[in-house]
């Protein structure tokens, strides 16, 4: 009667591979194989991150440098626990930072397939409202309107928190910053509008 077959017979374990060694030669170049493919996934990932986190910096700076004029801002009649414009633009880039950041925890976790959901269209619609405060309330002074994008805006980044969530935990975490940061913007904007 033969002998039933080795359940570990087909596999490389212990460097026996089909009941034989394995040649240290095959075994030294399987493992600089797999090492190069992650540094190669490694490189890719960090120049992810560095477009993710970057794009949504470089496209903050550019409309605060171009919009962020603070000449209206500072002259009007305002509430006292409004804060300085410095203050309103630098929260403006952290939150442009933590949304560049989940964007990339999610897209790490594939989460902007088209098969994944609604994740990819609610941050670009979030980044695009993200750039639309500072032309309309501070270089048109239209604060009412302003207030609606800011509503709107928010509502973005808590659908884009959940979204974001339901991919990768900690992204849809980094983005609860954000909806804070932008309902306390709805919120100046109002001060802004009733003064």
């Amino acid at each position: 009667m033969p002998r039933p077959p080795s359940p570990h017979s087909q596999t490389l374990q212990n460097g026996i591979k089909n009941d034989r060694p394995v040649p240290a030669a095959e075994a030294v170049s399987s493992l600089k194989a797999r090492q190069e493919t992650r540094r190669v996934k490694a490189k890719r990932a960090l120049s992810a991150l560095v477009v993710g986190v970057g794009a949504n910096l470089s496209l903050t700076m550019v409309i605060i440098l171009l919009f962020g004029s603070g000449k209206r801002y500072d002259a009007r009649p305002k509430p006292l626990w409004l804060p300085p414009l410095w203050l309103v633009h630098s929260a403006s880039l952290g939150s442009s930072f933590f949304m560049g950041l989940a964007s990339w925890l999610v897209w790490a976790e594939g989460g902007f397939r088209a098969q994944s959901g609604m994740s990819l269209p609610l941050y670009v619609a979030a980044t695009s409202l993200g750039v639309v405060w500072d032309p309309l309330v501070l270089v048109m002074g239209a604060d009412w309107v302003g207030l609606a994008f800011c509503l709107v805006h928010w509502g973005t980044l808590a659908a884009c928190k959940r979204e974001f969530g339901k991919v990768n935990h900690l992204a849809g975490e980094i983005v609860r910053p954000c909806v804070v940061w932008v309902g306390f913007l709805a919120i100046l904007t109002f001060g802004l509008a009733i003064s």
